[in-house]
C-alpha cells in the first residue's frame, strides 16, 4: 500500500494536483468510480460478469483504489487499522450463528 501511495504522490506532484486534491473532492471522485464499476454491471440480465469487460472493469477497481488510497492519506486514516478495526465491529454485529447464510441487515437479525 505504502508503494502505491508513493506512485500516487509522485504522480500528483508531477501535475501540481494536489490543490485539487481536497477530501471533498477525492470522496466525490470516489463515488464516481464507483459508479462506473457499477456501469459494467448494469443491464447484465443473467447477473453474471461479462469476461469481455474484464479489462475495463480492472481499470475502474484501480481508480477507485487510486482515489481511496488518496483520500486517506490526506486525511491521516492508516487504511489496515480503519480495516481491521471494522471487521471486528462487523464480527460483533454479524455473530455466525445468527446471521450465517442470512442476508439480512444486523438490526433484523
Amino acid at each position: 500500500m505504502q508503494q502505491a501511495i508513493k506512485k500516487i504522490l509522485k504522480f500528483q506532484k508531477q501535475r501540481n494536483w494536489k490543490k485539487f486534491h481536497l477530501p471533498k473532492n477525492l470522496a466525490i471522485s470516489l463515488a464516481i468510480e464507483s459508479a462506473e464499476v457499477l456501469e459494467l454491471f448494469q443491464w447484465n440480465l443473467n447477473h453474471n460478469f461479462p469476461k469481455a469487460k474484464k479489462n475495463q472493469l480492472s481499470d475502474e477497481l484501480a481508480d477507485v483504489y487510486y482515489y481511496l488510497l488518496l483520500l486517506c492519506h490526506v486525511c491521516n486514516i492508516d487504511l489496515k487499522r480503519a480495516f481491521n478495526k471494522k471487521m471486528i465491529k462487523n464480527e460483533q454485529k454479524y455473530p455466525v450463528d445468527k446471521a450465517k447464510g442470512n442476508s439480512k441487515k444486523y438490526s433484523e437479525l
